[in-house]
């Protein structure tokens, strides 16, 4: 089943940029303006970060964050609330990123149902185990047209990165390094040569990279081989200087990013 994910990167193979935020902070009640600020000034696809106490994979700027927005007061029940109109106006493909826990304890039925209720196109869960994901999620999100996004690192076999490409569909996140999230200043000749052996795959799902862009550098080195870039943390921080004013923020990046 075809959904925004997969129209975007049918219309848009190449320089695809992605932004990451996190719901819930720096304000509560910011999560739809952030969004609508994104697609307003050219984002082509958007991340909405879950927050969770744990968040293993993320950096510094990220883990803070989530942080501030569970002090805030942002849950599960509270972001698909604010969700709940977000289709009226927004059209760029919109994905939830966050931990299992939080997922599970929603339920995930009960979460892939709300995601299609919503408009949401996918979901990245950085730590559900893909053998668990084939054997008790995916049916499930399929039902509901929700992409499930996994990902693979320099680490991941090559077998491994085919069983992901036969068995999912959107796009696969390509992270570029084993390290957690944070802005880089560029991509040394290790990473680049990653990036190229994965293009020479010659894999059917499209591939973003994700973990340490942050400006014009890293940005183009992305997708030099793959079809775009994941930024979360560079925004972030923008976004927390900007006092959640998300049209200074991204005009900001994008200025980092010319």
């Amino acid at each position: 089943m075809s959904n925004r994910i997969n129209q975007l990167f049918q219309d848009n193979p190449q320089n695809v940029l992605s932004i990451y935020f996190c719901a819930g902070s720096p304000t509560l009640d910011g999560t739809a303006d952030v969004i609508r600020a994104l697609e307003k000034n050219g984002v082509n696809m958007i991340e909405i970060g879950i927050p969770f106490s744990d968040p293993m994979a993320d950096g510094l700027v990220i883990q803070n964050a989530a942080t501030h927005a569970l002090r805030n007061g942002m849950s599960l029940r509270i972001l698909f609330e604010q969700l709940r109109d977000i289709r009226k106006d927004v059209r760029i493909p919109l994905i939830l990123m966050g931990y299992l826990n939080p997922i599970m304890q929603f339920g995930f039925e009960t979460f892939c149902q709300r995601c299609e209720e919503c408009g949401i196109d996918g979901v990245i869960i950085p730590d559900l185990p893909f053998k668990d994901f084939l054997a008790n999620y995916k049916a499930i999100a399929e039902a509901h047209n929700v992409k499930v996004i996994m990902l693979i690192t320099p680490e991941t076999s090559e077998a491994r990165v085919r069983e992901i490409d036969a068995h999912t569909d959107g796009f696969i996140y390509m992270v570029s390094s084993a390290a957690t999230t944070g802005a880089q200043q560029d991509f040394d000749a290790q990473k680049q040569a990653y990036f190229k052996k994965i293009e020479d795959l010659q894999l059917r799902n499209p591939r973003m990279v994700g973990f340490g862009i942050s400006n014009k550098q890293t940005f183009n080195a992305a997708c030099a081989n793959s079809s775009g870039a994941i930024i979360g943390s560079r925004f972030v921080a923008l976004l927390n200087e900007a006092e959640g004013d998300a049209e200074k923020a991204i005009r900001q990046l994008k200025e980092d990013l010319r």
